[in-house]
């Protein structure tokens, strides 16, 4: 009688039971658009509001004003101290699931001319809506002013809008003048990737997206063929490590290039210490600092313990050392993606700088 593997007889051996491993994948981060795109309107609006000071206005302030009773102000940008009664810029955040249309932005242009013509502020000399999402056919409407004016003009004598309604003769007709005084080519909208792009040349934006990928990484660091003054201190470390290796042959710096063994291992720690001095300013210029001292702790955490071991020599030390660090995991940052294995080496020529490695200790042999 077969068996329930179906084998012939209970002598016979079974098949083996193939278990095939589980595949974990990691749910993909969502990316900085979608991230803005489930913004609720405050969030938007302070996302908005660190992208201001990025465009090429030269703003004196960016200020935030949304909020019940803001006449349409969301956030502006002051071109002179005197803000709200001199030149500024209005960006008003609509933050909706569905597209941007005309219908949402008249309505917001009427709040706008009505608290202008009432004296709550002058008429921004720039108009800008922003949204995730914009109808196709805005960009174009705003792009024929004088058509777009004419358009407003028509709906704003036949505007149903208590905020318009609600106004006595008088104050109608001030409404009128004044939109029929101005130029509608201040009326302009920007989606959300040129925002985007923007954002990017901001300190916020890395606080925002941490794990957002960027364009390009660290700009690749040759060693000089003079060492530089910050090269000093963990470079005579190497030092102290070919003396002890190389009694005979090297007593200084100037010995090394005689030796081709330490002579080509010094240029290989070199590599490393301008490998991790690349993510260092990278880091310092288009990230954070503390990314890097992160890349550092990690590593620090992982070799401190290899480096406490006993060892015949300060060149056993080393390469053990170096060896468990190019495979350090590190914290998941924005920067991580940038540090490679030799990299990783190289950090710790920047802790041997700040005296927390030693290669050479007396009395090992």
């Amino acid at each position: 009688m077969a068996d329930s593997y179906g084998a012939g007889s209970a002598g016979a051996e079974r098949p083996p039971l193939t278990v095939l491993a589980h595949s974990l994948r990691m749910a993909p981060m969502p990316s900085p658009k979608q991230m803005v795109s489930f913004y609720d309107p405050d969030q938007f609006e302070e996302f908005v509001k660190e992208w201001v000071p990025a465009l090429d206005a030269k703003y004196v302030l960016a200020e935030r004003h949304g909020g019940s009773g803001d006449h349409g102000v969301d956030v502006a940008g002051y071109l002179s101290q005197k803000r709200l009664e001199g030149q500024w810029h209005n960006y008003q955040c609509k933050r909706y699931a569905a597209a941007l249309t005309w219908g949402t932005a008249a309505g917001e242009m009427r709040k706008m001319f009505v608290a202008a013509a009432a004296g709550a502020f002058t008429v921004p000399t720039r108009y800008v809506f922003v949204a995730p999402i914009i109808s196709r056919s805005l960009p174009r409407q705003f792009a024929k002013p004088t058509e777009c004016q004419t358009k407003f003009l028509q709906e704003l004598s036949t505007t149903r809008d208590k905020l318009v309604t609600a106004l006595t003769d008088d104050q109608r007709r001030a409404v009128e003048e004044l939109a029929a005084n101005t130029d509608f080519a201040m009326f302009e909208c920007v989606d959300l990737d040129e925002m985007l792009e923007l954002h990017k040349t901001t300190p916020h934006y890395v606080d925002r997206f941490p794990y957002a990928p960027f364009d390009q990484g660290p700009r690749q660091m040759i060693p000089p063929p003079q060492h530089r003054d910050d090269e000093a201190r963990y470079v005579q470390r190497l030092v102290d490590v070919y003396r002890e290796r190389f009694p005979s042959a090297i007593s200084g710096l100037e010995d090394v290039p005689a030796v081709e063994e330490a002579d080509e291992h010094l240029k290989r720690q070199r590599e490393a210490f301008y490998a991790a001095e690349a993510v260092r300013v990278f880091a310092r210029d288009a990230t954070k600092p503390a990314y890097f001292e992160q890349v550092k702790k990690d590593v620090y955490d992982i070799i401190v313990e290899v480096a406490a071991r006993s060892y015949p020599d300060g060149w056993e030390r080393h390469g053990a050392v170096m060896a468990v660090a190019g495979t350090v995991q590190l914290t998941p940052t924005v920067l991580t993606p940038f540090v490679e294995t030799k990299a990783r080496k190289g950090v710790c020529h920047h802790l041997a700088n700040e005296q927390r490695l030693k290669w050479c200790r007396e009395g090992e042999k």
